[in-house]
């Protein structure tokens, strides 16, 4: 019977360490925390560090910037973030003094392909890169139609999606490339700007 308890016990045990480490975080304001992100160090899995800040859920970058989490899909492995708004008159989007979005490479997340990113201000040298930076770039309409992009008219602006072929922990702005830039998740080619999803979409390597 000694035995048949301390085999009970040690279930027992197991059961409830393994249940604690899979335990999701308490909500942030709205959203909920799903396992394997972790806001403390008492939940989650701490490779997965986001921040409830005030409410407010956020994701850091590597070089120090917070961007706002719109929603997590835990089953598909994916967060969308929010674009840095671009400073009203000088088309520099607020992380240009981090040269936009830099994740740790180290780190268990990545920039998905079904993002489409519009750049801003854009020096000369964009012209020779395979960017669309023409006359019916999505980039245009974005300056026409939206009042955070009028303070970039009359600059060169480019799009393209982001796919396998280039880094997937970077977007990159400067001063010699394009200072400003924002991004749509899934968008459908045609799509009117009035249905764009705005937010940069990042997954993750699930845990082992």
């Amino acid at each position: 019977m000694n035995t048949l308890v301390r085999m009970v016990m040690m279930f027992l045990f197991l059961f409830l360490a393994t249940s604690e480490a899979y335990n999701g975080c308490p909500k942030c304001g709205s959203i909920d925390v799903p396992y394997p992100l972790s806001t403390d160090n008492n939940c989650g899995d701490p490779r997965y560090k986001v921040y409830c800040n005030h409410g407010i859920l956020e994701f850091l970058s590597a070089r120090g910037f917070y961007y706002k989490i719109l929603s997590i899909n835990p089953r598909a492995y994916k967060l969308i973030i929010s674009p840095p708004p671009i400073q009203k008159g000088t088309c520099h989007s607020s992380d240009f003094s981090s040269e936009g979005l830099k994740l740790d490479e180290n780190l268990p997340f990545n920039i998905s392909t079904h993002n489409t990113v519009m750049l801003f201000n854009c020096t000369d040298r964009l012209l020779y890169s395979p960017l669309n930076c023409s006359s019916t770039s999505f980039c245009r309409q974005f300056e026409e139609s939206v009042e955070e992009g009028i303070g970039c008219k009359n600059t060169l602006c480019c799009h393209y999606l982001k796919d396998s072929a280039m880094t997937s922990h970077m977007i990159r702005i400067r001063a010699i490339g394009c200072t400003a830039y924002t991004s749509m998740v899934s968008m459908k080619p045609g799509s009117s700007f009035d249905s764009w999803t705005y937010g940069i979409e990042l997954q993750w390597v699930p845990p082992n």
